[in-house]
């Protein structure tokens, strides 16, 4: 009978991959809902959930509050700055994340981008497109062979995006204070122990680190300062991060020559966020993870994370907060 199912929720932007499982088991009752769903339309349904997937949607104490039969939680991505992971944990529910499946997205996108910016590849098609052809002398593009690039963050996407930056003949410095400097080495780059001392030899910053209060406004404008005269960012990891009125000074006086941004302070990124009105800089809207490949791949996992907590069978190493399970 309906009453003996447990209703789990799904956003209508999740993957039909993971739909499918879910919707294939019939001891589940499957709701699907608005991903951009406002508060008080959400916290309604939430009275008898017992297992929810968020794209977007902020999961925190009023949510937990009107879920009492709520037993897991679930991203489907990795990020997971919206959700009040604390207020989980008192009520022992796991978040679960989807660990590298939309890893090796991430990476593409971020070295995309520095090729991107490298090759002027915005300014060369607006030449052509322009009927500018005869101007392609007066700003050149760059090589990237024997460009030092800084990572920073060396977890599932760092560790993607470090090989391809080698394969181009890149040298490959990497700053993570919570990664042994051995492992480092040993996976064939360069550890950075002093983030101050290393920016001045930089000409690719390269940002994926999670978000979180030691990292909100961990490149504001004294250390975009140390950057090497005309290095440039990428970022897509999480908006604030990189502060963003100091990279526009930063990009408008020509220290930085060029930004890859995926991910802004405040999203969507206002029509008139000045850091668009600038040629050096090329945005994408918080969609380095979502590809057709890693959509499916998010939507399976979410969905295998849901059901392994509601089986009693949890897939421990996708939570957050493992210490739930005892």
């Amino acid at each position: 009978m309906a009453s003996n199912k447990r209703k789990v929720m799904l956003p209508h932007t999740m993957g039909k991959q993971g739909v499918a499982i879910v919707q294939a088991r019939e001891d589940i009752e499957l709701v699907i809902y608005q991903a951009g769903i406002a508060q008080a339309d959400l916290l309604p349904q939430l009275v008898d959930c017992a297992g929810i997937a968020l794209s977007a949607t902020p999961f925190k104490q009023t949510e937990m509050n009107a879920a009492p039969a709520m037993q897991v939680v679930a991203r489907i991505g990795v990020g997971f700055d919206a959700v009040e992971v604390p207020a989980l944990t008192a009520r022992g529910v796991p978040l679960m994340v989807v660990g590298i499946a939309n890893s090796t997205s991430v990476a593409e996108q971020a070295f995309h981008m520095m090729i991107s910016l490298a090759k002027l590849n915005h300014h060369m098609d607006g030449l052509v497109k322009g009927g500018k052809w005869n101007d392609r002398h007066q700003i050149l593009p760059m090589e990237i062979s024997g460009k030092t690039v800084l990572i920073v963050g060396f977890g599932r996407i760092g560790t993607r995006t470090a090989p391809r930056c080698k394969a181009f003949d890149m040298n490959v410095l990497i700053y993570d204070p919570y990664v042994d400097p051995a492992v480092i080495s040993a996976a064939g780059f360069t550890p950075v122990m002093d983030l101050d001392a290393a920016l001045p030899s930089v000409d690719f910053l390269c940002i994926h680190c999670p978000k979180n209060p030691e990292t909100v406004g961990m490149f504001d404008a004294r250390r975009l300062a140390l950057l090497k005269k005309g290095a440039y960012c990428v970022s897509t990891a999480r908006g604030g991060i990189i502060a963003e009125a100091p990279l526009y000074d930063a990009l408008k006086s020509g220290h930085i020559a060029g930004a890859g941004l995926d991910v802004f302070e405040s999203e969507p990124t206002p029509n008139d966020n000045k850091l668009l009105t600038l040629d050096n800089v090329i945005a994408s809207p918080h969609m380095a993870g979502i590809t057709t490949e890693a959509v499916a791949a998010m939507a399976v996992m979410t969905a295998r994370n849901i059901l392994s907590v509601l089986d009693g069978t949890p897939m421990k190493e996708n939570a957050v907060n493992p210490e739930v399970f005892g």
